[in-house]
């Protein structure tokens, strides 16, 4: 009986970890049909901020030298 006590133990704790460290559901995106675009991390991961930047960096250039 004892073993049995212990075997239902184990699993209620592997099947816990599992659910606290396992690997993640993301719930916003169940059911949606369309995915979320992750959003960049730092500005010099955007593409969208580097472009702009180096039109920036253009601009001021081309006035610089006028």
């Amino acid at each position: 009986m004892i073993y049995v006590l212990a075997a239902i133990g184990a699993l209620t704790v592997a099947a816990l970890m599992w659910r606290a460290f396992g690997p993640m559901r993301d719930t916003a995106s169940e059911g949606a049909s369309t995915p979320r675009r992750a959003a960049p991390l730092a500005p010099d991961d955007d593409p969208e901020f580097l472009r702009r930047l180096d039109e920036q960096q253009r601009n001021k250039n081309d006035h610089d030298q006028d």
